[in-house]
């Protein structure tokens, strides 16, 4: 009787056998649009390898599944803006398509701090809202998180989190901080990654720095004309071929209208 051999176990610290992987991933993917070309780079297969341990069919499953979701949802096309359920969430995939732009080249993850300094009961998002939101950070944009810090989250938040935590990979509930300006042990951890001089005062760095809403306004219509010109030429190429690898690619047509900031 023959025993099947079985294949030398997976070495994430090996780049040739992650190089492979990528490779493989990128085959099993087949023909991808212009759109899809530039959105799964090297470093983008990579991290939806990570996030699926290397597997490559659940890897290109949760791809797939990402590539219909930017087709029907259209996060490049986002403006900021609005506050209803659907804004909030727009809005907030808004902000990390923009922060994503501004990555600097061979960085893939970023440090969220997020204020809950006057948070109440009052401020929850309803548990739709946390469900669907928890499904886009997770499912659609894997392994961009480094480390997240609740900075000064009431203990009726911290009760509220035990809810929709629920919602979350135990990999991402471990990268969640919460940290108290009075409390010097937490910020210690702050400290390690946000430099106190680039901190703002009111995060109890450094910087004095004041938010102008207006300069940020001119700013925000900026970045989204830079958006807009990185994704225009593979839109005109998408729509003269829209259905490549079984996904309607919409066409993008920046508009100046959109490109007019709302103060919410």
């Amino acid at each position: 009787m023959f025993r099947r051999k079985h294949a030398p176990d997976f070495n994430s610290n090996d780049a040739e056998q992650r190089k492979a992987k990528i490779n493989e991933l990128k085959v099993a993917l087949g023909p991808l649009s212009a759109r899809g070309e530039k959105y799964c780079s090297e470093a983008c297969l990579k991290r939806y390898l990570e996030a699926r341990n290397w597997n490559v069919a659940k890897s290109r499953k949760m791809l797939e599944e990402s590539l219909k979701w930017r087709a029907a949802y259209r996060p490049e096309d986002i403006r900021w803006n609005t506050s209803s359920h659907e804004g909030q969430i727009r809005f907030l995939v808004y902000t990390l398509e923009n922060a994503i732009l501004h990555l600097p080249e061979a960085q893939e993850k970023m440090v969220w701090l997020i204020d809950f300094t006057g948070w109440t009961m009052a401020h929850a998002s309803p548990i739709k809202t946390s469900r669907e939101t928890a499904n886009i950070l997770q499912n659609h944009y894997p392994e961009r998180l480094a480390i997240g810090f609740l900075f000064n989250a009431p203990k009726v938040f911290e009760a509220f989190f035990k809810v929709i935590k629920v919602f979350l990979d135990p990999k991402t509930i471990e990268k969640v901080n919460f940290v108290y300006q009075k409390d010097e042990e937490s910020m210690k951890v702050l400290y390690k990654y946000i430099d106190p001089e680039v901190l703002p005062v009111e995060f109890g760095g450094n910087n004095n720095v004041a938010y102008n809403h207006e300069e940020y306004s001119e700013l925000m219509m900026k970045d989204d004309i830079k958006t807009a010109n990185f994704w225009a030429d593979d839109a005109k190429t998408d729509h003269a071929n829209p259905a490549i690898n079984g996904t309607m690619v919409p066409e993008v047509k920046p508009r100046a209208s959109v490109l007019a900031a709302k103060a919410s």
